[in-house]
């Protein structure tokens, strides 16, 4: 029975060790962005915004545009997602603003983001399931989609 103590120690050893080796490094937003895009903009203030400025590019009705969704806080930190939109079709997602509060809400975004992207492009709208483990930043994201959506005149 003196070999236990042992083992526990041994085993929150190798745990503590374990999940520090997780911590990959600072999350940024050209990691977010997806492989076909350019991640803009830059950090956001504290403070929730009501609404982002559309950033939109058309030269022709149903040309390529795109509009940054309003920055949602969630329990972690703070996002905006970006639309691109070719006619009434989503040709890309990205989010160009994030700030997470600690390491791990950056590792878990890094992770949920291109799930949650992959989910708006197949299904083309903003109706998406939220990711197991990550609730808040999946209504955030979604919230800010929506946004981004409205401002595109995309259902």
């Amino acid at each position: 029975m003196k070999r236990a103590p042992l083992f526990v120690l041994a085993g929150t050893i190798a745990g503590f060790a374990g999940v520090l080796s997780f911590h990959t490094g600072p999350v940024t937003p050209a990691a977010l962005a997806g492989p076909a895009s350019h991640a803009g903009g830059g950090a956001h203030s504290g403070r929730r915004a009501t609404a982002a400025p559309a950033r939109h590019r058309a030269a022709r009705a149903g040309g390529v545009r795109s509009a940054v969704g309003a920055t949602e806080q969630f329990g972690y930190g703070q996002l905006a997602v970006k639309v691109t939109a070719s006619g009434n079709r989503i040709t890309n997602v990205t989010v160009p603003a994030i700030q997470t509060a600690e390491p791990y809400s950056q590792q878990l975004a890094s992770q949920v983001i291109p799930m949650l992207r992959s989910e708006v492009l197949s299904g083309q709208n903003a109706r998406i399931s939220g990711v197991s483990g990550a609730t808040y930043t999946s209504q955030a994201y979604a919230a800010s989609l929506q946004a981004a959506l409205d401002q595109l005149h995309i259902k």
